[in-house]
């Protein structure tokens, strides 16, 4: 088994998808309660940004450490790319 791979940034995503995945069952629970439709929709998409938010984070994240790791560091007036690369990632 290889060494396991952590970033300095994954600590906050496992809370953030902790504190989805307990608003998410909050979401089940409203369903099967009856709750209306839009206040479900407004719970929904916040479980939803969440997790594209700890998406993006670990990806943000690779792109700084494992991409740095390959090809080495990038002084940060060559970082264009990689910086226009990270932007458009939230697009994901």
């Amino acid at each position: 088994m290889s060494d396991p791979h952590t970033h300095g940034s994954h600590p906050e995503i496992v809370k953030r998808l902790k504190r989805a995945e307990g608003h998410l069952r909050s979401v089940v629970e409203m369903i099967e309660s009856g709750r209306p439709c839009l206040d479900i929709a407004q719970q929904l998409h916040a479980v939803e940004a969440a997790i594209a938010k700890a998406k993006r984070t670990l990806i943000h994240d690779h792109l700084d450490h494992c991409l740095d790791h390959v090809v080495g560091a990038i002084p940060r007036a060559d970082r264009g790319p990689i910086d226009d690369f990270k932007a458009i990632t939230k697009y994901l």
